[in-house]
This record gives C-alpha cells, sequence and structure tokens, in this order.
C-alpha cells in the first residue's frame, strides 16, 4: 500500500497514513507534555540498553522527537554512542513508503530502526518484534508508544479488533504511552470516507465501544489487561490527552528476561 501523495484528500489515507502528519499535529505539541527526566524515573536501575517500540510510526518524525526528548538530546545532535546507547527504539508502521521515507531521514540509524508491520498480522508480527527482542536477549519491550493510532485499528477491525490491540501492546511492553483519538475523530474520518466514495469503515456504525475514547480505552487496560494508569499528560493544543500506563505484573525490570 502506497502512502496517498501529498495534494492527496485526507480521506485518501485510510489508515491513518497521512503523508504529511507531523505538519497539522507537530511532534513539539506532545513533547511540552512530557516532564524531562521521563525515561530516567520511569526505569532507575534497569539495565541498559532499554527496548521501545513505536507502533504506527508514520514517516518517523515524532519517533525521532520522542527519542531525542527522552535521552535528552538536543535537536540537530546526529548518530551518537553516548547517551543514545541507553534506548534502542524499533518503530513500524503499515505503509511502506512511509516507512522508507523514515529510513532515509533518520538521524540514528543505529539506534532507530524502522519496519513495515502491520500490527495485526500475527504472523508478521511475531516475526518482526520476535526477531529485535531476540538480539538483546529479551522478552518483551520496556516502553511502547501508540500515538494516535487506535481509531484506525478500531474502525477497520472493530471492537474486538481494537481490545486484541490494546491486550498485545500490554503484553509487549512494562509502560505504555497511548494517545486516543476521541470520538469526534471517528465521526470525521467516516465523513470523509463517504465524500470520497469509499468503503473500508464499514464497522464505523455497529462500535460499541464509543464516547469518551480515553476513558474507554483506560477502562479496557485497566480492567482488562492488568495495566495501571499512572498519568495522564495534556491536553495538546488539538485536544488529545498522553495517557501513561504500567503494566501490572511488573517487578524490577521483568521484561529483560531472557527470551
Amino acid at each position: 500500500m502506497a502512502a496517498a501523495g501529498p495534494g492527496a484528500a485526507p480521506g485518501a489515507a485510510p489508515y491513518g497514513n497521512f503523508p504529511n502528519y507531523s505538519r497539522f499535529h507537530p511532534p513539539e505539541e506532545r513533547l511540552r507534555l512530557l516532564p524531562a527526566g521521563l525515561l530516567r524515573s520511569l526505569f532507575p536501575t534497569e539495565p541498559r540498553p532499554l527496548l521501545a517500540l513505536d507502533v504506527g510510526c508514520n514517516s518517523g518524525e515524532l519517533s525521532v522527537a520522542l527519542y531525542r526528548h527522552l535521552l535528552g538530546l538536543p535537536e540537530g545532535s546526529a548518530d551518537l554512542s553516548q547517551p543514545a546507547d541507553d534506548l534502542k527504539l524499533l518503530c513500524c508502521d503499515i505503509d511502506p513508503t512511509l516507512v522508507a521515507r523514515a529510513q532515509q531521514g533518520s538521524p540514528f540509524p543505529t539506534h532507530i530502526s524502522f519496519a513495515t508491520l502491520d500490527i495485526m498480522d500475527p504472523p508478521a508480527r511475531a516475526a518482526l518484534l520476535g526477531s529485535y527482542l531476540r538480539r538483546f536477549g529479551r522478552s518483551a519491550f520496556d516502553l511502547c508508544f501508540c500515538m494516535s493510532l487506535t481509531m484506525w485499528i478500531h474502525l477497520h477491525h472493530g471492537d474486538g479488533g481494537l481490545q486484541q490491540l490494546l491486550a498485545l501492546l500490554s503484553s509487549l511492553c512494562s509502560y505504555l504511552l497511548l494517545e486516543p483519538q476521541p470520538w469526534r475523530c471517528y465521526r470525521a474520518a467516516a465523513r470523509r470516507q463517504r465524500r470520497l466514495g469509499r468503503g473500508g469503515l464499514e464497522h464505523f456504525c455497529s462500535l460499541g465501544i464509543r464516547g469518551d475514547m480515553a476513558q474507554e480505552l483506560s477502562l479496557i487496560l485497566t480492567r482488562d489487561c492488568s495495566m495501571q494508569l499512572v498519568a495522564s499528560f495534556g491536553p495538546t493544543s488539538w485536544g488529545r490527552s498522553l495517557l501513561l500506563f504500567r503494566a501490572g505484573r511488573r517487578q524490577g525490570g521483568e521484561g529483560h528476561g531472557q527470551s
């Protein structure tokens, strides 16, 4: 699947694979909400490198910005050995064109990896994530990012697909940073698709999980996935909060076990 062209209508990106996403949702808006020293406060004693996963990375601008922010790296810094060795980041997206753009533009090619992946494809997911974790002798990631992706999974895979995604993410990491889209974004996405005469959002009318999506996703993660909501950062200028969850089973670096 190719990314929609630069001049295409937003509805031409039915999986949220907008080619210029960072222009209308700039990374700085999220970064200003995240406290300095967050990575060190979450993982004060765990062995390095820490491993992070960014699901739905688009063309990588936010991934790189999060990486810089978490490590306190100055804007414009290039590939480094320290302190960048504190964190390795695997980023994936369904759109190979956007992934190729991210790979070409990455200032940290030895520390940030980009790969094409449909996160809802179990064999492909197991192959990519399993291979990456085994490189470090690990069974799980320390931190996962899921930024403005949940709506697209929900619209294309229904309530069951959304629940599967959240269960998967909770099983993959010690901490999850989640940015859910509000319900008004669902209505806008469905409206754009109708105007373009496109299908593909047939689940929209049958969704039972709706309303306050931040609250609904928090409920699923805490009730069904044994996670705890530890912080809510926000809102951004476009009215979304960043929710930080901790795996309830986590006990001092459990994710560093051998796979």
